[in-house]
């Protein structure tokens, strides 16, 4: 089915217009946080805490059955046989869904993402209230947001009617007409995502960038006992631990100054002056978490403000935050102000007054952390030039765990920006990347740092064999896990530029010390042989190269394909041939992937052909 042919721009309008009379009817009523908080809580478990909680049927996003509707540039590059299904019957469960908007009794509720003086997008959800236990969907994610202020718009619309059947269930995005539908699926984090989504390609479109990372300030003491103040972008897939450092004191020394301040734990707006708008008020977090290690959290999550889905609550309200027999996406919706340690007894906020981080020039520096999750032979933290930071977000990995997907586990995830929810070609996102990391670095040069972290560990050994015509995998040897304190120790060294880091395997700079101590029992050839060790390399840039070419298609720029090219020469195993000069143009436009870059006169380049 060609992906082109099955969209319909015509129904598509109908759809907004007729929606935006739809609307005014009188079976859908403007209500508030204060209206929906009784029918809400009515629906749901009290905890011990004093805290609610809620069971969703649906307990994650149905991405695969998300799709783009829209002109060519929002559409999805590569539909799945099921997406261009969703697609060619949407005009049908378009008119369904005006329908509905007529028939069924609705709920409007209106918010505010962000706080500042420029952006606002205003959101207005739209939930059927068919069933009494969807008032708790309207109710969590309005904790998420502002309450609506004289700040500008734009204005954003979602409809989410869970009673449609599971066999239509799908979500519908129509970037252009600022409207999301959400139907067959009564799980919160579609509203949270549907707009924030919407939020971050609108706010492309404006010039700025939206990242799927968490924001926050970390004042420090350097090397020469001066304090220094950073912003700091935690880039991440969900379970990865972007919420979990976003929010973690470090071990900082609270009685010389030094401190973390929590901004956001998941989407903001990077604009060319380094600073970032916020999105939330407050967050909506995945509740794995142990009180020692992710203090700040579990206060959070303990706090009777929690709301909880999908969240083990047991017969005598007590809750097992690592209960994950129903589920292993337990959430909540904790406040910012409620994200407090203890410091020699004494309770302290971590969090920031203000949901934005300000420019570069009012801060000493910008730290850009990419979080991983890998369990074979990255090292717990590398060093990155600003040309690997941006192969970083282009490739954007992780690796799924033989834990939660046996099946696939140790085989690479690669989303461009750890960021699920792109609209439109990844390769415009990765180009804005480069161009507002390589400003920064060239107008402050010294007062931008760019790191990469490992969240998961080294030394996994999975083998594969067949058995019945079918690939099967065996767990040779567990991953030996980095310690969250001593993630914690080599966040802040970095930070306080007491780490040292040396060139490693994989082209980058690998930590060495960590605050003077080393970390030679962490060293890959106390792992691997040298022969394991090129075949994970061999690997690794195998799958980096064919996603790289997958990308390049969309619009790369060309120092980007440099760059990922020079990379590959990690694998010593590559043969080096040669590539001819072309000169022509009419020889540029032979099909190719990678360009080699040389000191000669731009016309004249050296081409690879694959």
């Amino acid at each position: 089915m060609n992906n082109k042919g099955i969209h319909n721009q015509e129904a598509y309008n109908k759809f907004k217009e007729e929606l935006s009379r739809v609307l005014k009817g009188p079976n859908i009523r403007a209500v508030d946080l204060k209206w929906l908080e009784p029918k809400a809580k009515a629906s749901g478990v009290k905890t011990k805490f004093g805290s609610y909680g809620w069971r969703a049927a649906i307990s994650s996003r149905i991405a695969p059955k998300t799709v783009y509707l829209g002109s060519e540039a929002v559409r999805l590059s590569s539909p799945t046989t099921e997406q261009q299904t969703l697609i060619s019957r949407a005009p049908e469960e378009l008119d369904k869904v005006l329908h509905l908007l007529r028939t069924l009794p609705f709920y409007h509720i209106r918010r505010q993402m962000g706080e500042n003086d420029s952006y606002n997008p205003i959101c207005n959800l739209y939930v059927s209230e068919a069933d009494l236990v969807n008032y708790r969907i309207g109710f969590m994610w309005g904790h998420t947001m502002f309450k609506p202020g004289k700040h500008p718009g734009p204005e954003f619309t979602m409809i989410h009617i869970p009673e449609e059947h599971l066999l239509r269930q799908q979500v519908l995005v129509l970037p252009e007409e600022k409207i999301n539908v959400a139907l067959g699926t009564d799980y919160m984090g579609e509203d949270k995502k549907g707009f924030l989504r919407q939020a971050m390609w609108s706010a492309d479109e404006l010039g700025m960038l939206g990242l799927h990372a968490g924001t926050k300030l970390v004042t420090v003491r350097d090397s020469n006992n001066k304090l220094k103040t950073y912003g700091v972008f935690l880039f991440g897939l969900t379970a990865t631990g972007k919420s979990t450092w976003s929010c973690h004191k470090l071990g900082l020394d609270y009685d010389k100054g030094e401190k973390t301040i929590v901004s956001q734990d998941d989407i903001v707006f990077l604009k060319n002056d380094g600073s970032a708008l916020g999105t939330e008020d407050n967050f909506f977090v995945k509740t794995d978490v142990e009180q020692e290690s992710q203090e700040a959290m579990y206060n959070a999550l303990t706090d009777k403000s929690a709301l909880f889905e999908n969240v083990m609550i047991k017969a005598d309200g007590e809750v097992d935050f690592l209960d994950e027999t129903l589920t292993a996406n337990g959430r909540a919706v904790v406040r910012r102000d409620k994200l407090k340690v203890k410091i020699k007894g004494k309770t302290v906020g971590i969090y920031s007054k203000s949901i934005n981080l300000p420019p570069l020039e009012e801060l000493d520096g910008l730290v850009f952390a990419f979080i991983t999750r890998r369990n074979t032979i990255m090292s717990f933290a590398q060093e990155l030039t600003p040309e690997q930071a941006v192969l970083a977000y282009l490739w954007g990995e992780s690796t799924h765990s033989f834990a939660s997907q046996p099946l696939k586990a140790g085989e690479s995830v690669r989303i461009v920006g750890t960021d699920p929810f792109i609209v439109g070609p990844r390769a415009k996102k990765i180009n804005r990347f480069y161009e507002i990391i390589m400003t920064l670095a060239s107008n402050y040069p010294g007062k931008l740092k760019f790191m990469q972290y490992n969240t998961g560990g080294l030394g996994e050994i999975i083998e594969t064999h067949e058995e019945n015509g079918q690939t099967k995998k065996r767990l040779v040897r567990k991953v030996s896990r980095v310690p969250i304190n001593l993630m914690a120790q080599i966040q802040r060294g970095d930070l306080r530029g007491t780490n040292h880091y040396e060139k490693g395997l994989l082209g980058t700079k690998e930590i060495r010390l960590c605050e003077g101590k080393s970390l030679d029992e962490y060293a890959l050839r106390n792992f691997y042989s040298e022969e394991q060790l090129q075949n994970y390399i061999k690997d690794l840039v195998a799958g980096r190269r064919k996603f790289t070419e997958e990308v390049s298609s969309e619009g790369l720029r060309e120092e980007i394909l440099y760059a990922a090219e020079r990379s590959f020469r990690i694998d010593k195993s590559e043969k080096k041939e040669k590539a001819p000069v072309l000169e022509s143009p009419a020889a540029e436009e032979k099909p190719i992937t990678f360009r080699e870059s040389k000191s000669r006169p731009r016309r004249e380049r050296f081409w690879r052909s694959r």
